[in-house]
């Protein structure tokens, strides 16, 4: 993919890159405070102290409101330190709700028919890598939010019915709801200002209560000496009130708040009462929940009238008129004696940050692009920025519990994450989506690291090394998975971020930074050692494991015991292998450029990607290859206790991901490494029995390049075919996960009196497997979109453009792999763009999305897309990975002068 050729050429810094240098240089620490709170905590592993797992029940959204938390926070639009010692975030109260509106509501995974759902409306407007501006819209309903009729109607609905949403309640009927703006821009690294608009969207004069509020983690209830922290009024003057934050690991902060509102104080702790259990004897009678009932419940006792504690809120009582908008300034400081907090320098500054913020994405992507591209670019970089989350777990304590609380039950010591006691998390991580997904997923965080290294490689590198550390990678190589299961099998797909973080960071800012480099390559030859000894059981390079990812794509669940017995030879594990081999060759290549011992180890990566190929398309006799010369297709091989083989004959994109398998190497680089370069002469003349699987390394027309891929000419013709039909996997928003061939051919297999099938499902899934809400069959998913795309034009790069196909299948439209990579980013890129009836495919039905001036130019970025129509489907903030459409619009030329 062609990048801006003028970030290539020395210009001078913007501002935002300035401040990222000085970040980066350690003289200014600007991402010390950010965007780092989870939109939820209640509900994790992390949380989970119960015996049987079930963490969606241990702690619930209703215990939110009153227990403290053990290992992280959450809030609405909030923000924190890097450690997450002082956490600032939103309260409102329409006088309807029930509860004071502290955090986001959502279903759990058994209360959604589709698994866990978020059911409120938030946008991620605006961010930068610094966090120097941030931009957050929450719509919050004027009326009772509907929390029983939206648990109620989705417990009703089956796994064949759609979710029910929070628009489909008529809440937003008649506009009767608040749009509430956060947005903060740092004045300097320690100085950072608040403005929070609230405007009234209905047509009546309509009050809400608004409570900006700051609190500390809770660190002391745990009974480890540790100091507790306190909050209390430092002064108030005629025109603002200021609050002193002191921690013992934090330098004094100060929290300046305009207009002199209510100042409330409480303790972030746990109200004992409420969960029934033994009140302490000594406990304050201030606890996490007092703002709650001072507010919603009037009792005026609830909070200390001492004014101090370790959670406070500014208390505001805003009456709009219709169509009104008012603001409310703060600011957050490490200075006590600013003369003028708020007025014309305050205003001043947003103005100069939205500016700079401006400034900064015209030149990470200089193209002039139509206006619409650009919001979709521009949210989908706020997305992917908003979603950073500060992630602390130490699994050992975790599982021993604290002195100071109930030991945990025994059976959690075989449970969740129990052979993982090394792991100790304590940082900001890019989360997939801090509701759904509140934790980091190692797949998931390398394909959010290809945006992020157009924006801030320097994050972006770190990521990626993190997961490789000895307290996150498992000591027998293994990468921690995700926190519901650390042992879980991902795709390997971390190499490949890693050279794509590599080369772009090259490109675009003319640093090759090859000790990143060197040591991600080191840790993942551990990583790659431990697939081969744990997914290859016959030692014959055929990878089995779990559903690396691609859940309930296959006939069964891949990842359990299977109802045949026997095992599965799987396509779409060994191509990644395959996929994996490849990308160490070509790190190591490169670093063999100023250390030739890395030629040796290229030289082993580049032999056992033959034996995997060779493994793939000539592996036994007739019916039991991967590849089936039938079909011209590649299946995974269910092998039976009986030594029968069985091709499981489903279209999925398990067949498609052999095309992931493929890199050059250029005649200038086999001269350069003359040690390299004599050993694959030696393989190719002394074992031409795997060499023939070479798409070419030798007599090759284009002499001065060597192509390596899983597939030849003949195979990559014939997946193409199937690939770029419209009645297949091609839909006009991208590759289906599943063929909608079988939609009229469902793919059945009976196995101990009971029929196993796989039918596209353009939707949600109609299985409750892997929880329901992450369907494979049939779908479009940006990540293996991406690769696919990347493929195409790596065998374009090789063919030099004279390799073409029709596209789509059967049109006589015949295009180059370039063409066809150009032509899926254009029908990826337009599920986000208003079509010519004026409506984003991604917003489907929903009239108030599609029309609604106030809604009609927000964007949320789903997990995964109708396989049919293109709307959105699972997380709705899952901008990790669908993030990556910011990438795809930056290199297309299509999206200029428009």
């Amino acid at each position: 993919m062609a990048l801006p050729e003028a970030m290539t050429e020395p210009q001078k810094l913007t501002q935002e890159e300035i401040r990222l240098k000085e970040d980066r240089e350690r003289t200014a620490y600007w991402r010390r405070w950010g965007c780092y709170l989870s939109n939820r905590q209640w509900g994790t592993v992390r949380e989970d102290y119960s015996a049987d797992g079930s963490a969606w029940d241990h702690f619930s959204f209703e215990e939110s409101h009153y227990r403290a938390y053990r290992w992280g926070e959450d809030g609405i639009a909030g923000i924190s330190d890097n450690h997450q010692r002082l956490c600032f975030s939103l309260a409102l109260w329409n006088e309807q709700d029930p509860f004071l509106k502290e955090r986001l509501y959502g279903l759990t995974n058994t209360q959604g028919n589709h698994g866990e759902d978020v059911k409120e409306y938030y946008f991620h407007l605006d961010n930068t890598p610094t966090h120097s501006y941030m931009k957050f819209l929450y719509k919050y309903p004027q009326k009772a939010f509907p929390y029983w009729q939206l648990e109620k109607e989705n417990q009703k609905r089956g796994l064949k019915d759609r979710e029910f949403e929070l628009i489909q309640t008529g809440i937003f009927d008649n506009d009767e709801y608040f749009d509430v703006t956060v947005e903060y821009a740092k004045e300097s690294s320690e100085n950072i200002l608040i403005f929070i608009q609230v405007t009234n969207r209905s047509e009546k004069t309509a009050t809400v209560h608004l409570l900006p509020t700051l609190w500390f983690r809770n660190m002391w209830s745990w009974d480890y000496e540790v100091e507790k922290p306190q909050l209390k009024i430092y002064e108030q003057k005629d025109n603002y009130s200021v609050i002193e934050a002191q921690h013992p690991d934090l330098s004094k902060r100060w929290l300046y708040c305009a207009q002199q509102p209510k100042l409330l104080f409480t303790e972030n702790d746990t109200n004992h009462q409420r969960l029934s259990c033994n009140q302490k004897s000594n406990q304050s009678p201030y606890l996490k929940d007092a703002f709650h009932k001072y507010v919603v419940e009037a009792k005026q006792d609830a909070v200390n009238p001492d004014n101090r504690g370790t959670k406070c809120a500014a208390y505001y009582t805003l009456e709009l008129k219709p169509g009104e908008t008012t603001g409310i300034q703060l600011r957050l400081c490490d200075q006590s004696d600013l003369k003028t907090p708020f007025g014309k320098p305050f205003n001043d500054t947003f103005q100069v940050r939205q500016q700079e913020a401006d400034e900064f994405y015209r030149r990470i992507s200089p193209h002039n692009k139509s206006l619409e591209s650009q919001k979709v670019e521009r949210q989908a970089f706020a997305g992917m920025l908003w979603n950073k989350q500060y992630y602390h777990y130490v699994v050992d304590t975790w599982l021993e519990g604290d002195p100071a609380q109930p030991e945990p039950p025994q059976q959690r010591k075989q449970g969740h994450n129990s052979d993982w006691i090394h792991l100790h998390t304590d940082d900001v991580i890019s989360m997939p989506d801090k509701w759904e997904y509140p934790y980091f997923a190692a797949w998931d965080l390398a394909f959010h690291m290809i945006p992020f290294a157009a924006i801030d490689p320097d994050f972006a590198k770190k990521q990626l090394e993190r997961l490789t550390r000895e307290w996150y990678m498992h000591p027998n190589g293994q990468m921690p998975a995700y926190e519901w299961d650390f042992d879980g099998v991902n795709p390997p797909v971390h190499a490949w971020a890693a050279w794509r973080v590599y080369t772009i960071e090259q490109k675009m800012y003319g640093r090759s930074d090859k000790k990143f480099l060197e040591r991600v390559f080191q840790k993942l030859l551990l990583n790659f050692t431990w697939w081969v000894n744990q997914h290859d059981d016959d030692n014959n390079n055929v990878f089995q494991g779990g559903f690396l990812g691609l859940d309930n794509i296959g006939v069964f669940n891949r990842g359990g015991e299977l109802p045949t017995g026997g095992k599965i030879s799987q396509s779409d594990g060994t191509s990644w292998m395959a996929m994996y081999c490849l990308d160490l060759l070509t790190i190591a290549l490169e670093l063999a450029q100023d250390n030739d011992v890395y030629e040796d180890i290229a030289s082993k990566f580049f032999e056992h990607f033959l034996y995997i190929i060779d493994a793939m398309n000539h592996m036994g006799t007739k019916g039991t290859d991967l590849w089936n010369d039938e079909d011209g297709f590649y299946y995974d091989v269910l092998h039976l206790p009986s030594d029968e083989h069985i091709a499981l004959k489903v279209r999925s994109m398990v067949g498609l991901i052999p095309l992931f398998a493929v890199t050059t190497i250029e005649e200038e680089t086999l001269e350069k490494l003359p040690g390299f370069n004599k050993r694959v002469q030696w393989f190719i003349n002394q074992r031409p029995q795997l060499s023939r699987n070479l798409a070419c390394m030798e007599g090759c027309d284009n002499n001065s390049r060597r192509l390596l891929a899983v597939v030849d000419e003949e195979k990559l013709r014939l997946l193409l075919q199937k690939m770029l039909d419209e009645t297949e996997f091609l839909s006009d928003y991208g590759i289906r996960s599943v063929s909608k061939y079988h939609q009229k051919h469902p793919y059945t297999f009976e196995a101990e009196n009971e029929t196993y099938e796989v039918a596209y499902e353009p939707a949600e899934s109609p299985t409750a497997m892997f929880g329901g809400n992450s369907n494979w069959r049939g779908p479009i998913w940006f990540p293996v979109n991406y690769l696919l795309i990347e493929s195409l034009q790596k065998f374009d790069y090789y063919y030099d453009g004279n390799f073409k196909v029709e596209c789509p299948a059967g049109s006589g439209n015949m295009m180059t792999l370039w063409e066809v990579a150009s032509e899926l980013e254009r029908r990826l890129i337009n599920i986000f763009l208003p079509q010519e009836n004026g409506e984003r495919p991604i917003y489907g039905s929903f009239t108030k999305f599609q029309n609604d001036p106030y809604w009609k130019d927000l964007l949320m970025f789903n997990e995964y897309f109708h396989g049919d129509n293109g709307s959105g489907l699972g997380a709705s903030h899952q901008t990790g990975w669908t993030g990556l459409v910011a990438k795809l619009i930056m290199q297309r030329s299509e999206y200029c002068n428009q």
